[in-house]
């Protein structure tokens, strides 16, 4: 093959790719707005909210606000917690949930999507969807 072709071919590929870059931190940054304050309005009441619901029901957790996410972490095993924060990593930000539960010696640990939506689309009702389901494993008795 001429070099000159590879050499197009090359310059078109890396163009195309900082042209990609530049829209991914395009959209990285709207997403951060857009979660920063979601986060504030949103997620950090709601966490609230459930942790007060668990504490009268004798399932003591409580609410952290590390940089960026929120946590609902149990009073009992700081392995125990539902978290949720903005990843910016894929092509499209979403925010995604973690949770951690101890069960004797192992941990089982799941992240997923909060819901497939983009960060300005998520609501209320969707965090809360996302919370019960994760709540589940730790208030069954």
């Amino acid at each position: 093959m001429e070099t000159s072709i590879v050499r197009k071919r090359v310059t078109d590929t890396i163009n195309r790719a900082k042209h990609h870059a530049g829209e991914r931190r395009l959209r990285a940054d709207e997403a951060a707005r857009a979660y920063a304050q979601f986060l504030d309005t949103v997620a950090v009441p709601l966490f609230h909210q459930v942790a007060n619901v668990l504490k009268v029901g004798n399932y003591p957790f409580s609410v952290f606000t590390p940089s960026g996410s929120v946590r609902l972490m149990s009073d009992r095993n700081s392995e125990d917690f539902i978290e949720v924060s903005l990843d910016t990593s894929g092509e499209q930000p979403m925010v995604m949930g973690h949770s951690s539960r101890a069960r004797g010696r192992r941990i089982v640990e799941s992240e997923r999507a909060v819901a497939e939506l983009s960060v300005s689309a998520l609501t209320e009702e969707h965090l809360l969807d996302y919370l019960m389901a994760e709540l589940e494993p730790f208030v069954e008795k």
